[in-house]
């Protein structure tokens, strides 16, 4: 019996290999998640007899082969450590831990994940050394360790990671000199080292990096000659609090003594008499092979031992400054984060804190999110030049979005769906936005299909109409971002219902002109312009309609049912149904037409009228028989114009005829709204 079992067992393995890997993906993720969340406070929805790729498990997302392909857990308090066993997630390209307080070492198993494109380990209290593993991850495009406390030196073996296009270690206790090999990096965009303890001269071999638009190497312990070429990055060059530096066509530095200038073949540690700094040997990790042909080989050999008794003795110097400084760092960590990010913790609540958060420079993903991958935007050769132009004014970035949401924290989460998360946010210049992310699956499959969705949504600009600032879609996440302008009051809904003192009263005027500038907003929606075709928007509803600080009316989600799937669209219209707003021939026809979005409009004003959320029939009756009393707002007290009253209802039931044939267009509404004159309550 026992033979047959394991007979079984052997066919089982072999027949189902996915299975087999499955549990295997299942196995390392518990164990990540014992080692990530040790108290387990935030992965409870990582079940050991769950699956990874249903969507239950929080953050996780997988690829078409049903392999884990991303983990997503930024800014989730987090405080263990990164495990081993991350290594087990062979088909990983996304893993996004930053913004939490993961501790310990950086596990060098990390860099079996040949597949990993983008490794965000930044803004933690991680330790140790980097690994120089991760030199071996030949798809790695992004590597942020910045903010963290890592120690040792930068790996010379980084230098082989010929895809990276970010390098960020900043505010960390680096040491030792910068590696001449990261010159060999020709993707390389952006590099910061800046907030560490390194020592040397900058390699000249790092400026013939042909893609670098940013290298940052502040307040560190730099000596020698500036190459010129770094000229080129203008203010994408950052040097400052260097007190040995020295080089001509640099405003902040003093011209170099012909004992400055350096080696082009190797990155000194400090130039001769440089600032009457000591002289250091380089150290292990510059990885410097010197050309024996070449003045000053002969000396490095005679002199190898004291070269090496010298280097021990300034290596404990160095351990032993470290020592000294690392307590005031630490305490001052959090401090430069907000410095060098300039965002300050905490000011995602008022317009006045809101000021204070502008962002220098462009980020440093600018592009990176539409390398490859998923991206609906990628070659523009179905595009005109206008269409490419105006797609390029909308582009975000994932830094930018991060950055605006606070890494998407909790703090900031506005509201859920079942397809979306809407974030609270501050741009760069300081404005406030709602970053509305959408799951890829949740998005049409065919790219075309979603560059018209998107096409449209940028088409969309009116008075009445929520503004789309821009969208991002991120590889890496899966999900794409459609930021809007943020809108403060809320939606109609929370002035629906008002019990005393239980919320604010909409006066009589207020009212009137809500009901005005939603006819407007849809009826524009609905009419045909030059570079916008008409629109039905299919989901009206007092939720939709957004109140700015003017007690204007915005409506929401225009157009967003062209980016996503049927199925996500349908499933909208059980909430839909069930406040009144789905028009009754739906049931029978299964299309949206304008009649549809009439009939909605027709429901809102109903509700506006009586202020209440569900429109009853006593509601309906009485605005037939002009009952005031049965259908106007009782906590308007009277202050209202019976005249108007008369007018809406009258829309209002038009607009909510059975027959759509019997229904007014929107066009014909506003001009009815026109003669309506907003007057001022009694």
């Amino acid at each position: 019996m026992s033979f047959t079992v394991f007979l079984f067992s052997i066919l089982i393995f072999i027949t189902n290999p996915i299975w087999v890997c499955g549990n295997a993906e299942l196995g390392a993720l518990m164990n990540i998640k014992a080692s990530l969340d040790p108290e387990g406070l935030y992965l409870s929805s990582w079940a050991v007899n769950g699956d990874p790729c249903d969507g239950s498990f929080d953050g996780v997302a997988c690829n078409g082969l049903g392999r884990v392909a991303n983990i997503s857990l930024q800014g989730k308090g987090l405080s263990g450590k990164l495990s081993p066993a991350i290594a087990g997630l062979t088909h990983l390209t996304g893993l996004y831990l930053h913004y939490n307080t993961l501790y310990g070492e950086i596990p060098k198993e990390i860099s079996n994940l040949r597949n990993l494109t983008d490794l965000y380990l930044n803004v933690n209290n991680l330790s140790g050394q980097i690994p120089p593993s991760i030199g071996n991850m030949a798809n790695l495009q992004v590597l942020q360790l910045c903010y963290n406390q890592l120690t040792g030196s930068v790996p010379t073996q980084l230098g082989s990671l010929k895809k990276l296009t970010v390098l960020a270690l900043q505010s960390n206790h680096l040491t030792g000199a910068i590696p001449a090999s990261l010159g060999d990096v020709e993707m390389l965009m952006r590099l910061d080292l800046s907030f560490n303890h390194l020592f040397g001269s900058i390699p000249i071999k790092l400026a013939d990096a042909p893609l670098l638009e940013v290298l940052d190497i502040r307040n560190n312990s730099l000596s020698g000659s500036v190459p010129l070429a770094l000229k080129k990055l203008n203010e994408g060059f950052g040097y400052e609090n260097n007190l040995g530096l020295c080089g001509s066509g640099f405003a902040a530095l003093n011209p170099c003594n012909s004992s400055d200038h350096v080696n082009p073949n190797r990155p000194e540690p400090f130039g001769t008499g440089s600032a009457g700094l000591p002289t250091r040997d380089i150290p292990e990790t510059a990885n410097v092979k010197l050309p024996c042909g070449e003045t000053g080989c002969s000396n490095v050999s005679r002199s190898h031992q004291a070269s090496f008794v010298v280097g021990t003795v300034a290596v404990s110097i160095a351990l032993l400054a470290i020592g000294i400084l690392s307590f005031t760092q630490y305490r001052r960590r959090k401090q430069r984060l907000a410095t060098s990010l300039e965002v300050a913790e905490g000011r995602l609540s008022t317009d006045h804190q809101a000021k204070g958060m502008v962002r220098k420079n462009g980020s440093p993903l600018i592009s990176l999110e539409y390398s490859n991958g998923w991206d609906p935007l990628a070659d523009g050769k179905n595009m005109s030049a206008f269409a490419q132009e105006v797609f390029h004014s909308f582009r975000f970035n994932l830094d930018e979005v991060e950055a605006a949401t606070h890494y998407f924290s909790e703090v900031n989460l506005l509201g859920k769906s079942n397809f979306s998360a809407t974030y609270k946010g501050i741009l760069r210049d300081g404005s406030l936005v709602a970053i509305k992310g959408i799951g890829k699956s949740c998005c049409k499959s065919e790219d075309a299909e979603f560059l018209k969705g998107l096409n449209m949504l940028t088409s969309l600009r009116h008075e009445n109409l929520v503004k789309l600032r821009g969208f991002c879609c991120s590889r890496g996440r899966g999900e794409c971002f459609l930021i809007y302008d943020f809108v403060p009051n809320g939606n109609l809904l929370q002035y629906l219902d008002v019990k005393d003192g239980d919320g604010e009263v909409l006066e009589w005027s207020t009212r009137v002109s809500i009901v005005k500038g939603i006819a407007k907003g849809v009826a524009f929606l609905h009419a045909f312009k030059p570079n916008k075709p008409a629109l039905v928007h299919q989901n009206i509803s007092a939720e939709k309609v957004l109140i700015d600080q003017r007690f204007n009316p915005l409506l929401s989600n225009s157009g967003l049912h062209k980016l996503l799937t049927n199925d996500v669209v349908f499933s909208a219209l059980k909430a839909s149904a069930a406040m009144g707003y789905l028009a009754p021939e739906y049931t029978t026809t299964g299309r949206f037409t304008e009649k549809s979005d009439v009939y909605a409009f027709g429901v809102l004003v109903l509700q506006i009228l009586s202020g209440k959320r569900k429109v009853s029939n006593s509601i309906r009756v009485g605005a037939e028989s002009g009952r005031f009393q049965d259908f106007i707002d009782l906590n308007l007290q009277g202050r209202f114009f019976e005249y108007e009253a008369s007018k809406l209802a009258k829309i209002a039931l038009l607009c909510t005829h059975e027959s759509p044939i019997e229904r007014p267009s929107m066009e014909s509404v506003v001009q009815e709204l026109s003669t309506c004159s907003s007057c001022l309550s009694l």
